[in-house]
């Protein structure tokens, strides 16, 4: 299950990155985080950008919604979605 928290309007929830994978897809639930594998290499944030407009297309959100909040340089990250959270956290659920 992913573990999520909502805060000012915002979903809120940890993200493990597999940079250098064969293809870009969501993976599902590890940890209480959403493994996501990334194509993009984690050189000069490559793989945040692919990260942020695969939440993104996947929420149907604008990609300045998406923010990494915590864990720029690192595999685990904290990521939050600002607007429509209902939708949010029902995809999440149904991601787990």
């Amino acid at each position: 299950m992913i573990e999520y928290k909502l805060s000012e309007g915002k979903v809120i929830f940890k993200v493990y990155v597999v940079p250098r994978a064969s293809r870009t897809e969501l993976v599902g639930g590890y940890n209480g985080a959403l493994r996501i594998r990334l194509a993009a290499p984690p050189v000069d944030g490559a793989a945040n950008e692919e990260l942020i407009q695969l939440l993104a297309k996947t929420f149907k959100v604008a990609r300045s919604s998406v923010r990494i909040v915590r864990g720029q340089s690192a595999r685990l990250k904290q990521v939050s979605i600002e607007g429509a959270s209902g939708d949010v956290t029902k995809s999440l659920r149904a991601i787990a």
